[in-house]
């Protein structure tokens, strides 16, 4: 890996791990623009390396470094009701930039952000609800329906934050 690529890589770790603070506590599941983060990750730096900078911050996360929201860390929180969702940040950013990689189109980007974020709520539903003893359903009502309007606008920003690093920095 080149050092430009291994620098991006970090910076990635680092903005997702920021984008965790901000944060607004509903529920078990806070509302953050980690969603942003890791689909930016995707879009700008393709799907190797997008999938590669949020391994690297899960994997920082589950050693103890404090990125996860509310400056925490620790391998607990894969059993947590927030497990699932931190699972998928990885496969999230590999498939935004899987469709940033095949077009240039802007609603092809914006296609794999909404795939990206379907995939975030389902690994995140499913582990919530087996954290909630089996209910799926009560899952649903506090760990994915509040979040999609929220997320929806999340991918519009990251795909037009993309599309305006690439044309600034044609490089990337």
């Amino acid at each position: 890996m080149k050092a430009r690529e291994t620098a991006l890589v970090g910076l990635f770790v680092a903005i997702t791990a920021v984008s965790a603070q901000i944060q607004v506590p509903i529920g078990p599941v806070p509302i953050t623009l980690q969603v942003f983060a890791v689909l930016l990750s995707g879009l700008l730096l393709g799907w190797k390396l997008g999938l590669l900078s949020q391994m690297v911050y899960v994997f920082a996360g589950l050693i103890g470094l404090p990125v996860f929201a509310g400056f925490t860390g620790g391998f607990a929180h894969l059993y947590g009701p927030t497990g699932g969702y931190l699972t998928a940040f990885p496969l999230a950013a590999l498939t935004a930039g899987l469709f940033s990689e095949r077009s240039k189109r802007a609603a092809f980007w914006l296609t794999g952000s909404l795939l990206g974020v379907g995939v975030i709520y389902l690994l995140g539903w499913l582990r919530l609800g087996l954290y909630l003893n089996g209910d799926f359903t009560k899952a649903l009502y506090i760990g994915v329906l509040p979040f999609v309007p929220f997320d929806v606008a999340k991918a519009f920003l990251a795909v037009t934050v993309a599309k305006t690093v690439k044309r600034t920095l044609p490089w990337l």
